[in-house]
């Protein structure tokens, strides 16, 4: 009698394993090179086990609505299997043919090991869950703090997030690298995506490229390395225009969908890929995109904040005009036509952890709030009856695809593996894409006396470990890792051996952190359910004590150099605010009032605060303890690439810049001339600290960094 599989995700058999979360076959635990549509077909087959699986079938699932040549698709597939396998078609151990018939998979397939789930009383909790490792079906109800890549904030309210069906995802890339920003043709038979793992380019960066649904041929549509990309076809199909991160060359072009020059449209100062993606109205007519609209903020410095806002560009005179601005709203962004052309989607951000969905009939309909978006998220996308937005979601371990009905406003998650972004659907709604993501990101430490020296590897795993801090005592390291499953507090000594895990709540921790001045405690944002959270945790007694202060939204915590006070970041109902409490707990006492401040961190002699006056791409700025009134670090002082890619030294302050985002710099208080101290050839992750003896500096690396375009057929 056949096997049932079901929806386990390592399958097992002989010395083999399929791990159908991670599209690998490995031997032995070692990984085999199987991907793409082997990769898939032998995943049809494990499906159940002794079943014949026709050519139709495969057909079905593999390659619909697309004319290629299936037998010569298939059998090229089955050949790779068994090469894989060591299987032979004459005396098959695992894979038999049935002439004229099809396939079947005849080896005993071990029965799948579930995870214990333990339930309490009107409770679930679910088991740990690990970054980029949970299984395909197994939704993540933990809520913790991302603190990594883009800003990964906070849940703050909204709809409950119900699951939805089940559906089944398949790699429509697996290449080298990151494939991401994918877009449907409109016919929905093509798609095109941005790609950094072109080994033939001698630069680094994203170009852009067209491949068919059940080919494996790619068209490349552009040779300019960008730092983004986000890509929209025509309504017809010629032409394909993408908003590109570039620094000088940073704006919306297009490019003929079958290859050709490409034609600037207009420049913009977008900064990061979340504030990147485009609409091409169906009329054909005009293109939606954001741009960040420059306000003076601190006129006697200099200092400029800005406030995204969205605009509209007629293809006929290459004109531009705003969007009525919604003054509820601090950013605007992510403008999406509806597939009927009459209404206008887009976010609003009151703050990173304040964000509604606001829909605008055309051409001059009022702004309405549909969906209040429970934490950050990446973008969205129209379903193909207009009835309900598909969008990428932070809901805890990394981001999720929920589908938001537009009728109530209820979120449902899709029943899709975690770290899943950028989701589009095909406008005739079968059809979704989204790109999945898996990185390993690990701590390294350099030599600043002696900087020629190769940097080292501190601490490492197959997990997640960033936001390394040294002990004012420099004995000791803490940091955020999700080696144990969720995100939660380490410390180590300084030589990276003798991990101890300080945290282990249900919300997890992995937060910005801080040492006390004496080395004992460490404090660590959190992340409940309805707010962001701090706690104390002493690393002798391993127990995690609330901050209690007169706030519910504390976040991004850390020490005063006398002990007595610990800063911090709370939501208010337009923007943020900076501000101090007792170290022991009590009123809050306000520090600054810039709308969008983060990481506030005290001068060495105590008198002053700095901060980030944004998450991304930020200005450093300073603040006396003793006058209300904010100002810059520093004039002359770059741009960070992000608000945790800073540190401060005795004498001034190590950083990375948003310009070079792979070097890290040297900024001297007394001289005011900026170094560059090193470059290192992959990313930087968050957090940098240097050992009280200046002689050595942390900083976490993404040394693996990988994502695919992931594909689910009959979508609707």
């Amino acid at each position: 009698m056949p096997q049932q599989v079901g929806t386990s995700q390592v399958i097992r058999f002989s010395t083999f394993e399929v791990d159908l979360r991670a599209y690998e076959l490995r031997k032995g635990g070692l990984r085999l090179k199987l991907t793409g549509q082997p990769f898939q077909v032998l995943a049809i087959l494990l499906e159940q086990p002794g079943t014949v699986v026709t050519r139709e079938e495969f057909q079905k699932r593999l390659w619909p609505d697309t004319f290629v040549d299936v037998d010569h698709n298939l059998n090229t597939a089955i050949n790779k299997i068994r090469e894989a396998l060591g299987d032979s078609s004459e005396n098959p151990r695992f894979v038999e043919t049935l002439p004229r018939r099809g396939y079947r998979f005849i080896a005993e397939v071990a029965a799948p090991v579930l995870p214990v789930i333990l339930v309490e009383p009107d409770r679930v909790k679910p088991p740990h869950t690990i970054w980029l490792k949970i299984a395909a079906g197994i939704l993540a109800t933990l809520v913790c703090t991302a603190g990594v890549g883009l800003a990964y904030r906070w849940f703050r309210h909204g709809p409950p997030l119900e699951p939805a069906r089940s559906l089944t995802p398949l790699p429509f890339t697996a290449l080298p690298g990151v494939e991401t920003s994918p877009a449907f043709s409109p016919e929905g038979s093509r798609i095109v995506f941005a790609w950094n793992g072109d080994s033939a380019s001698n630069e680094k960066g994203f170009d852009l490229y067209v491949k068919g649904i059940g080919s494996e041929t790619m068209l490349r549509l552009t040779r300019h390395p960008s730092e983004w990309l986000s890509p929209i076809w025509s309504p017809d199909g010629t032409q394909i225009a993408f908003h590109r991160i570039a620094g000088a060359d940073t704006g919306i072009y297009i490019v003929p969908a079958l290859g050709g020059p490409e034609r600037k449209l207009l420049s913009t100062h977008v900064p990061y890929a979340v504030a990147a993606p485009i609409s091409w109205s169906p009329d054909g007519k005009w293109i939606a995109f954001g741009n960040p609209l420059p306000t003076e903020l601190h006129g006697a410095t200099g200092s400029r904040t800005h406030a995204d806002r969205i605009f509209l560009i007629s293809l006929d005179t290459l004109e531009t005009r705003p969007l009525p601005h919604d003054p509820k709203c601090r950013h605007e962004s992510t403008p999406t036509f509806s597939h009927s052309g009459d209404k206008l989607a887009y976010v609003c951000v009151r703050s990173t952890n304040n964000l509604e969905l606001i829909i605008i009939g055309l051409p001059d309909g009022a702004p309405k709030t549909v969906v209040v978006v429970p934490d950050y998220m990446t973008s969205f996308t129209w379903a193909a009856d207009d009835s309900k937005l598909i969008l990428s979601v932070y809901a805890g371990s990394g981001p999720e695809l929920f589908e938001a009905l537009l009728a109530d406003g209820e979120l449902r998650r899709l029943q899709l593996p975690t770290n899943a972004a950028w989701p589009v659907v095909s406008s005739k709604g079968d059809k979704l894409a989204y790109s999945a993501s898996s990185d390993k990101i690990n701590i390294w430490r350099k030599d600043l006396i002696n900087p020629d020296l190769p940097p080292v590897k501190l601490i490492s795993s197959t997990q997640i470990q960033t936001q390394p801090q040294y002990s004012p005592d420099g004995k000791r390291i803490a940091f955020s890792s999700t080696r144990s499953g969720p995100w939660n507090l380490w410390v180590s000594d300084a030589d990276g051996t003798n991990l101890v895990q300080l945290s282990n709540l249900d919300t997890a921790m992995g937060g910005t952190l801080g040492w006390s001045p004496d080395s004992k405690q460490i404090v660590v944002g959190s992340k409940r359910k309805e707010s962001n959270e701090t706690y104390i945790v002493d690393i002798s007694e391993r127990v995690p004590k609330k901050l209690v202060t007169n706030s519910v939204d504390v976040g991004t915590p850390s020490w005063s150099h006398d002990g007595k006070w610990i800063y911090f970041r709370a939501h208010e109902a337009f923007g943020h605010k900076l501000y101090r409490c007792p170290a022991s707990g009590g009123e809050k006492v306000l520090v600054s009032a810039d709308p969008d401040s983060i990481g506030p961190m005290e001068s060495f002699d105590g008198h002053e605060v700095y901060f980030a006056e944004r998450e991304l791409n930020a200005q450093l700025m300073k603040v006396s303890l003793e006058r209300p009134n904010s100002e810059l670090l520093a004039k002359g002082l770059p741009r960070v690439s992000k608000w945790t890619m800073w540190t401060i030294a005795a004498k001034g302050i190590y950083f990375v810049p948003a310009d070079t985002p792979r070097s890290l710099c040297y900024f001297d208080f007394t001289t005011k001339q900026i170094q560059e101290i090193f470059k290192v050839e992959k990313n930087f992750d968050s957090g940098l600290s240097v050992s009280p003896d200046s002689r050595w500096l942390l900083y976490s690396q993404v040394d693996e960094e990988n994502s695919d375009i992931m594909f689910v057929d009959h979508f609707r």
